[in-house]
């Protein structure tokens, strides 16, 4: 007569944890157990009938246990393979066991996890697809990992469970604070959250951290994401590997994908935007951020999902695809990052387990206080690590090739709009926030090694010393920084009246003084075109022409200026309504000269200067840079040279008088023959056509410590440039 086997004993404290979904370490207790030739089986499965253990050499009937918790046990010398077959009343099901898994997360994981030094995060925590074969079949899951170190439980609660989370507790991966399950059966496109219990006993329902997807708000589920996306942008990453990305030509498109044309799929922006930025010349797109963000207003500055592209435009993949067609057009793709702060939605990444986890604990530093937001721990290690591994998920899951990373300041400076007494000073008693600088450093050291060819911008409003300095030398390792300074007082100079400007000459020349102190880029971004501060256009004094003719001539000014440009969607045409993200761009205007001349003078900008290096070859070095007059107050004029340090030149005069002049001597560093490059009142801009009929003759007259010079027609509200007869385009 053969004996029934007993099974592995537990005790009933333990069985009503199970049954309540607040065991740490479900199972220890559920699915299968080899002991001295005994195999024990446990599955949770309330209000069932009958449950049956399937397995290649039979079938073993398991009996109700305790609470829900059913039980079989059978003779083996080897964990086998199994199914369980389910009844519930009339309904019978054959289902995998998500207790029968080892974990997916492997001690390396978890120790890199522990030291802050998983580059690859998203592989082992967050929601992951995997395939693994089996004797009964293949099985297809999703493996769930998250941290928090400080919950008494977690469970997955989705739409395979109705959003119960009992029947899949995680469990706790040790000292780690990370907790993992894999759930056969769950795929791509499953909706999830984590349910956690905190040490004060209450459950709340969390997005997951690095999901990968997520609903479309304001629904606010994570969605499990399996990618089948093939690049075809080979060889751009094989160019963009094998260049400086920060010495080359750089003009940037600033695009709120939202707004640019509204109603717009990642996939039919990878068409119309494309086409729009190869047609004007831009050499990069810069998008504002695109991880999940549940308030549209924000622009996306106030994330919840770091690692999901949101899904108000398609499905990651579709991101992808946008990405690799802009790649295809020869276009690089820039992402702003936010990694200085966070919103404190309750479903979010607020009080995660419960407890301050990803934010700073204390208050004056955990806090933001001009965007009622939290402030990441940037001194924790996991959290570090959350934020770096970010960065490099972005440059090479979607092949982004730099990162401008969001309000750098409110990261450096302990009392960033703190009042005294609002903030503590460092170890050293200084302002500096230590921590934070250190994430900094290690996230574009980072970066840059394991992604050759990529930029890290910073958009640093203060001097702060060494923004662009390599970390090896101290710096905070970025490759270029926003030049604030430029664009405030340019702004400035340029809304007062032409007739007041030589009373201000001071604010256009003084950003040379430090131009070449950082390797910079000139920015005209959203900013200054929201808020009250109006258009571009009527930043502008004058009526509709002159102010058309203001910009014209700033643009032409910032494109000649040392440092990369960035142009904010809109302005490459005149856009004369202040930015409004819930309405598109007003593109009916091109049916107008006056915008189709801005439109067309921004293309010729952008190809002259790529086709020019004495405009970008040496933005850096003041090598590249010589003012030939920055003393002409009271005509409102500069004039200046740009080198690329083989023999290329390309001499600027800048008029931002109302009036043209005539006859006005510019000094020049060689004689002969100089062509007119470029004119921002050609009437093909929408101008009066006061030029030089294409070129003008240099004679032994020296002027300005120049030893040649000629006389020249100035356009008012104009910018002209001059490059010797004989010097060719060159492709960039």
């Amino acid at each position: 007569m053969t004996t029934t086997p007993s099974p592995r004993p537990v005790f009933t404290e333990e069985l009503d944890a199970i049954a309540a979904g607040v065991h740490q370490d479900p199972h220890r207790i559920l699915g299968v157990h080899l002991d001295e030739g005994v195999v024990t089986v446990r599955t949770l499965r309330p209000l069932a009938d009958s449950v049956v253990v399937l397995t290649a050499d039979g079938e073993h009937e398991a009996v109700h246990e305790h609470g829900g918790v059913w039980v079989t046990a059978f003779a083996g010398t080897a964990i086998p393979d199994y199914r369980l077959r389910v009844t519930y009343g009339q309904d019978t099901t054959t289902t995998d066991d998500p207790y029968r898994f080892l974990p997916t997360v492997g001690p390396m994981d978890l120790h890199l996890i522990r030291e802050g030094r998983h580059e690859e995060l998203w592989t082992a925590l967050g929601a992951n697809v995997r395939h693994y074969p089996g004797l009964m079949g293949d099985v297809t899951g999703t493996a769930f990992a998250v941290w928090a170190p400080n919950a008494r439980a977690v469970r997955v609660v989705g739409d395979f469970n109705h959003w119960q989370g009992t029947p899949h507790t995680m469990r706790s991966l040790g000292d780690s604070g990370v907790w993992e399950i894999f759930i056969p059966s769950v795929g791509a496109g499953t909706r999830y959250k984590y349910e956690i219990l905190s040490q004060d006993g209450s459950w709340r329902q969390k997005a997951d951290p690095m999901a990968q997807g997520t609903e479309i708000p304001p629904a606010t589920a994570s969605v499990v994401v399996e990618s089948d996306y093939t690049w075809s942008d080979d060889a751009w990453i094989d160019r963009r590997t094998s260049r400086d990305p920060h010495s080359g030509p750089m003009s940037v498109y600033e695009v709120h994908l939202g707004s640019w044309r509204p109603g717009l799929t990642y996939r039919q922006l990878a068409d119309q935007l494309t086409e729009h930025v190869v047609s004007t010349g831009f050499t990069h797109v810069e998008l504002m951020p695109v991880a999940e963000h549940p308030f549209g207003g924000s622009w996306g500055y106030q994330v919840s999902s770091y690692y999901a592209p949101t899904s108000r435009f398609g499905h990651p993949d579709d991101f992808r695809y946008l990405v690799d067609r802009l790649h295809q057009a020869g276009v690089g793709v820039l992402l702003d990052w936010v990694p200085a702060h966070f919103p404190k939605d309750e479903w979010a990444l607020g009080r995660f387990d419960g407890t301050p986890l990803y934010e700073h604990p204390d208050p004056l530093l955990g806090e933001q206080p001009d965007w009622g937001t939290y402030v990441f721990n940037f001194g924790r290690n996991e959290v570090r690590n959350f934020l770096v591994a970010n960065a490099t998920y972005w440059l090479e899951e979607f092949h982004i090739d730099g990162l401008r990373v969001d309000a750098v300041a409110s990261m450096l400076y302990l009392d960033y709009s703190r009042s005294a007494g609002q903030w503590r000073p460092n170890v050293h008693g200084g302002r500096e926030n230590l921590d934070a600088i250190r994430f900094i450093q290690e996230a574009n050291a980072t970066a840059y090694r394991r992604t050759p060819g990529i930029l890290m911008i910073a958009e640093e409003s203060t001097a702060w010393p060494g923004v662009t300095t390599p970390t090896d030398h101290g710096g905070l390792g970025y490759g270029l920084k926003w030049n604030m300074g430029w664009m405030n007082d340019t702004l400035r100079y340029l809304a007062e009246s032409p007739i007041n400007r030589r009373y201000h000459h001071n604010e256009i020349t003084f950003s040379i003084v430090y131009a070449f102190s950082e390797h910079f880029i000139l920015p005209l971004s959203h900013d200054e075109v929201v808020h009250g501060k109006g258009s571009l256009m009527h930043k502008m004094p004058g009526e509709h022409l002159e102010q058309a003719a203001g910009v014209r001539s700033l643009l032409a000014y910032q494109w000649t200026h040392p440092g990369k440009q960035l142009l904010f969607m809109g302005c490459e045409f005149g856009q004369t309504s202040e930015w409004d993200e819930g309405v598109g761009l007003p593109w009916h205007l091109l049916d107008y000269s006056t915008h189709q001349g801005i439109r067309a003078l921004v293309t010729d900008l952008n190809r002259f200067y790529r086709e020019e290096p004495a405009l970008w070859a040496l933005d850096s070095s003041p090598s590249g840079f010589e003012f030939i007059d920055s003393q002409d107050a009271d005509h409102n004029v500069l004039t200046y040279i740009r080198r690329d340090g083989t023999g290329r030149t390309a001499v600027v005069v800048v008029n931002f008088a109302g009036t043209s002049h005539e006859g006005y001597r510019l000094g020049l560093p060689s004689g002969g023959a100089w062509r007119e490059a470029l004119n921002t009142d050609s009437e093909a801009y929408g101008g009066w056509g006061v030029g030089n009929l294409g070129r003008i003759e240099a004679h032994d007259h020296p002027t300005h410590a120049q030893p040649c010079s000629a006389s020249i027609r100035v356009p008012a509200l104009g910018v002209v440039v001059f490059v010797p007869e004989g010097q060719e385009p060159v492709q960039a």
